[in-house]
């Protein structure tokens, strides 16, 4: 296996890490963890015990990826966003953590803002993309884009990262990918371009 690991990081015996990842300085990852190739962490990152990353995802600055947190490939975790695991934590009353972290995850292709929460229990599905400094307390759709404390739905994001208007067209102006808006709320591709 060829990944690097930077001097002032620690990687605990036992942990998983894929070919091509790099994690740079002051960053920490638990012995359980596993790491998908190609990923890239960036300065004091911490990765804890059974938690599960794919493939060719990147997560910036100051990020910590708690027990019950599992992220699908190419997944972008902004600067400063955070994960919690537990719903009620108390520091007098310890938890057994098997019995009360609450598992989180989120989709393939997803994008998560600086400064986000995402609230555990929660899913965020694939292509979804989170606002800076928003709140997730719920799951979310695929392609949504969503903002706000707490953070409600304000559009679609098409698959390259652009805003979808899906009252003038359902075909993104950028990569001509097509869409169709189902009853349900739900939004599916119905091209697939490259």
């Amino acid at each position: 296996m060829t990944f690097f690991i930077h001097d002032s990081s620690y990687l605990d015996e036992g942990a998983k890490v894929g070919n091509g990842t790099k994690v740079w300085h002051f960053s920490h990852i638990m012995s359980k963890a596993e790491i998908g190739e190609k990923c890239n962490f960036g300065q004091n990152v911490f990765v804890g015990n059974n938690v599960k990353i794919g493939n060719g995802v990147k997560v910036q600055n100051n990020v910590s990826i708690y027990e019950g947190v599992e992220l699908e490939d190419y997944v972008f975790c902004g600067p400063s966003m955070v994960f919690t695991n537990d719903m009620n934590p108390r520091a007098a009353f310890p938890k057994d953590p098997r019995q009360s972290y609450l598992k989180t995850l989120v989709k393939y292709g997803s994008s998560i803002g600086a400064n986000a929460t995402i609230v555990c229990g929660t899913t965020v599905g694939k292509w979804a993309f989170i606002a800076a400094g928003a709140v997730i307390n719920k799951d979310v759709p695929d392609y949504a884009m969503m903002a706000g404390v707490p953070a409600r739905q304000i559009g679609w994001m098409c698959k390259c990262g652009n805003k979808l208007d899906l009252e003038e067209s359902q075909q993104c102006k950028s990569c001509n990918r097509e869409y169709e808006l189902l009853k349900d709320n739900q939004l599916v591709e119905k091209s697939v371009q490259l």
